[in-house]
């Protein structure tokens, strides 16, 4: 991935919903003007929820979602009806598609308390206008299109973007923690782990805001830190070092230069640092026999020594002496239900949008589970967090 392009977890996330044969997908091409989803007359054409990235204007930089009709039946039904729950936990904007020649159904009203309950902005489109006779009036959160003429459909764009703010979007990593002209020494390890000719992406991120605030990044491994630090001339406003180095990195950097990680910065960034700082303190009360959920938000290939499957529970189990069970997520999949658990460790979240890291920290909160990320365990378990975190005006 270049610098220049929009991560998916930084893009407003825009869903469509709907009954079956509502002509949300002739909506979504409509509005995208692409034949982004097929279109028949037989209900239930879209089986599976259809995304992509685009620039939708005037909105800029988007993530398109078309999902399975929510009056699904039957097994298959049920299974189509789940994944479309779990894009309600990631959706920023929804757009509900209501048959206008019919009016709402009770599924269409199912899904406007859903969007009410999870505090998501959302609009009504009637669609098919172009069958009525007259256009009645509308409600505050209501307007009339017509996926097959194309009339209304201008208005919806401007619609979607009064009701969320793209630049909220923008991820804070450190541009508010900096000064122009600052150095920010930026630790990255290069190891087995480490992805084949490129960096991950928090560390691309971290580089791409340092530089927007007109400062310099020095991008240095571990095992070149303490070298380097005397030859930069001036000592750095800040260091940001992968999690895995936090304690050799902590070491060698001295206290009077302030320390974190990139999974605390993205803790940060998607609004959760405090949850995750006041949830790490379960790591104490954990016995015998506990389960422990670690959660990751991506897909990859695992190392024999992964971070997740390996070393936060070998840390774990070496920090509080007892025998934890571990059981490891990854992706899309997290549970609904986290009573069987004692603690939730989830990584930085930097391939999730905010709204659905929030949606799994709030998920962990109502259930009672203490919530906080792999950098915060990692920091509190090796006796720095409180250092960590320092530059946020925060205590442990």
């Amino acid at each position: 991935m270049g610098l220049n392009d929009t991560p998916a977890a930084n893009r407003l996330h825009i869903a469509f919903f709907g009954c079956r044969n509502a002509g949300k997908s002739s909506v979504v091409n409509a509005v995208t003007g692409q034949e982004l989803a097929v279109v028949s007359d037989m209900p239930g054409t879209t089986t599976d929820p259809v995304m992509k990235t685009m620039e939708l204007l005037p909105l800029g930089p988007v993530m398109i979602i078309d999902t399975p009709g929510f009056d699904d039946v039957g097994e298959i039904g049920r299974l189509r009806m789940k994944k479309t729950k779990q894009i309600l936990n990631r959706t920023d904007v929804a757009l509900l598609v209501v048959d206008a020649v019919t009016g709402q159904t009770d599924t269409d009203r199912k899904l406007i308390s859903i969007f009410e309950e999870k505090e998501i902005p959302f609009l009504i489109l009637k669609n098919k206008m172009d069958l009525l006779p007259e256009i009645p009036e509308t409600g505050e959160k209501e307007i009339y299109v017509s996926a097959l003429t194309g009339e209304g459909i201008e208005n919806c764009k401007e619609r979607i973007g009064k009701l969320a703010s793209v630049e909220d979007m923008k991820a804070k990593i450190v541009g508010d923690l900096i000064d122009p002209l600052d150095f920010v020494v930026l630790v990255v390890p290069i190891d087995s782990a480490a992805p084949k000719n490129r960096l991950i992406l928090p560390q691309q991120q971290t580089i791409r805001d340092v530089l927007e605030t007109a400062s310099a990044a020095v991008v240095v491994r571990e095992t070149e830190l303490k070298e380097t630090l005397p030859l930069l001339g001036k000592k750095p406003s800040l260091v940001v070092t992968d999690s895995q180095a936090f304690e050799k990195v902590s070491e060698e950097v001295p206290e009077d230069i302030p320390l974190t990680s990139f999974s605390i910065l993205m803790a940060r960034a998607k609004g959760y640092l405090e949850t995750a700082v006041k949830g790490v303190a379960a790591v104490e009360r954990l016995k015998d026999g506990d389960l422990v959920l670690i959660a990751e938000g991506c897909t990859h290939h695992r190392q024999c020594d992964d971070i997740g499957s390996v070393k936060i529970p070998r840390w774990l189990r070496a920090y509080t002496g007892k025998n934890i069970e571990i059981r490891l997520v990854s992706g899309r999949e997290f549970p609904e239900d986290l009573s069987p658990y004692a603690l939730v460790i989830h990584c930085g979240g930097c391939m999730l949008n905010e709204r659905e890291v929030k949606s799994r920290m709030k998920r962990a909160e109502d259930q009672g589970v203490p919530f906080t990320n792999y950098g915060i365990a990692i920091a509190y378990m090796k006796g720095i967090l409180k250092r960590s975190i320092k530059i946020f005006s925060m205590q442990e």
